[in-house]
């Protein structure tokens, strides 16, 4: 592989798990930033769980106001819930839409966060290393190609100088064989 090529992709798997790390840590201040905000206004409510998947927990809840609130986007932190269970929310008074289980924080972002950035530092690292090895055995591959060629070039032409000199030799023997 051309060394300016190998470079070019290496910087580019670089940039990958550059961006990679900065969504992880845009990830983990993205929750801090939404636990400050439940905290400078922070409300008390009892919700009830109306749908749970793996990533995503519906709720209900009323507000003292008396208005029923179903957060946009569900609830922060959404683990270990199930379907009609009742459990107490804490939500920013002035956005309800911004609701998390009472006790649970932004703590709980940093493992995935990190594990993002770790399992993406090492895929790069491992392509990289893996462009390295393909550029090293294109390399040796191609050394030794011409090597081959280079090696045919100079048996080959002195195989053609040694067969023209046995064709010369033997146009000479059937010339004197031949009866004059």
């Amino acid at each position: 592989m051309n060394p300016v090529i190998q470079r070019r992709v290496q910087l580019g798997l670089l940039v990958v798990g550059l961006t990679i790390t900065a969504m992880a840590l845009s990830l983990v201040a993205g929750c801090f930033k939404n636990d400050s905000a439940i905290e400078s206004s922070k409300a008390t409510v009892m919700a009830e769980v109306v749908s749970v998947d793996a990533l995503h927990a519906a709720v209900d809840f009323q507000t003292p106001d008396g208005s029923f609130h179903s957060p946009r986007f569900g609830l922060l932190y959404p683990t270990e819930l199930s379907e009609g269970q009742r459990i107490s929310v804490e939500y920013a008074a002035y956005n309800p839409d911004l609701a998390r289980p009472t006790g649970r924080t932004a703590m709980l972002s940093i493992i995935p966060g990190l594990s993002v950035a770790v399992v993406g530092w090492v895929v790069v690292g491992l392509l990289m290393v893996g462009v390295a090895e393909f550029s090293r055995r294109m390399t040796r591959r191609n050394a030794a190609n011409s090597d081959d060629v280079q090696d045919a070039d100079e048996t080959g032409n002195s195989d053609e100088a040694g067969s023209a000199d046995d064709a010369a030799d033997d146009a000479v023997g059937e010339e004197s064989l031949s009866p004059r």
